[in-house]
């Protein structure tokens, strides 16, 4: 299935899956005004032709994670292995093919400082076809793929109805046992694993297997993000941006950029490339729209590098099941 085919009621699945990745089928198709029956059928087409999931995604932040995002440069006959090593790893999410097919980009989140140098500074400069490889420590993000607004469909008092009752803590100290990482590894393939299938997992009834969920949730470990290529709901062209912005207003430009529809992800990060983005457009003429008029009028960026993503082998940090 292709963009044509989406009509109102797979739009309005898609944000309603944004809102709340777990959300009942009941609840949205009482919002939709449509049966349960055909919002769980739509669904089921979505994700078996491979168009949409959700993915239930760990915030390493609050455990303690550091996140980066690398740009790895190899030789034209490598990148394309190399960038599919990188998206079979646990810890990556994100992987990009870069322009011309030389350049990977991918965002880390790793538990240790051990495991940060095993892949920073031992094995990725190790393999003989990485030229260079650069890589920036995320401080603060702006903007996040759980809240583009590419899918956006729904009304104000829609979204209200589905939006989840509960606001996550930033304060509530949670870790991860063994059980955790069990219900968060079938998570990471199906975020609307049912219960049952995560308390077998578990070796716990269905009701703690629930209890322990929403407990991660609540403590914004756990969150949960529709994997959807920008090019079903009508934004073919991607591009990662890495701007150099003037200190002083580094943060007033990355809430900007926040702020504008083209922007699926932005972070301030470490290095001479203080701001990274992540932008969805229709077109390479709405690309170039944006970049000159949009980007331009933020008069405190001082250089900007633009580079169009090609493929996509991971998002959300699962693997895409045919890269795009």
């Amino acid at each position: 299935m292709d963009i044509v085919s989406m009509d109102a009621t797979d739009r309005g699945l898609v944000h309603a899956l944004q809102i709340d990745g777990r959300v009942s089928f009941r609840a949205v198709a009482e919002v939709l005004g449509v049966s349960e029956n055909t919002v769980a059928r739509r669904y089921r087409r979505l994700r078996s032709s491979g168009l949409l999931r959700v993915v239930g995604v760990v915030n390493g932040v609050r455990l303690g994670y550091s996140s980066w995002t690398l740009r790895v440069r190899c030789t034209p006959d490598a990148a394309g292995s190399i960038a599919a090593a990188l998206a079979a790893r646990p810890d990556t999410s994100y992987v990009h093919l870069l322009s011309g097919g030389t350049e990977v980009s991918c965002n880390v989140q790793t538990p240790t400082a051990a495991e940060r140098d095993a892949l920073l500074l031992d094995k990725l400069p190790r393999t003989s076809r990485v030229t260079a490889v650069s890589a920036h420590l995320l401080l603060r993000a702006t903007a996040l793929p759980a809240t583009w607004a590419g899918s956006a469909h729904l009304t104000e008092e829609q979204v209200r109805r589905l939006r989840p009752t509960f606001v996550p803590s930033t304060t509530e100290a949670v870790a991860l046992d063994e059980q955790d990482r069990a219900m968060l590894d079938i998570l990471a393939r199906d975020g609307r694993a049912g219960y049952g299938e995560l308390g077998y997992a578990t070796g716990s009834a269905d009701s703690t297997a629930k209890r322990r969920l929403d407990t991660l949730r609540r403590a914004g470990v756990l969150t949960f993000i529709v994997d959807i290529a920008p090019a079903t709901l009508g934004f073919p062209t991607e591009a990662r941006l890495w701007m150099s912005v003037q200190p002083s207003r580094l943060a007033d430009v990355a809430r900007a950029m926040a702020d504008h529809p083209e922007v699926s992800f932005a972070a301030m990060t470490t290095g001479p490339s203080n701001l990274v983005a992540a932008v969805n457009c229709r077109d390479a003429e709405d690309l170039c729209r944006y970049l000159t008029e949009r980007v331009a009028a933020l008069d405190a960026i001082r250089s900007m590098e633009t580079a169009p993503v090609i493929r996509t082998l991971k998002r959300a940090g699962a693997c895409t099941r045919t890269p795009r």
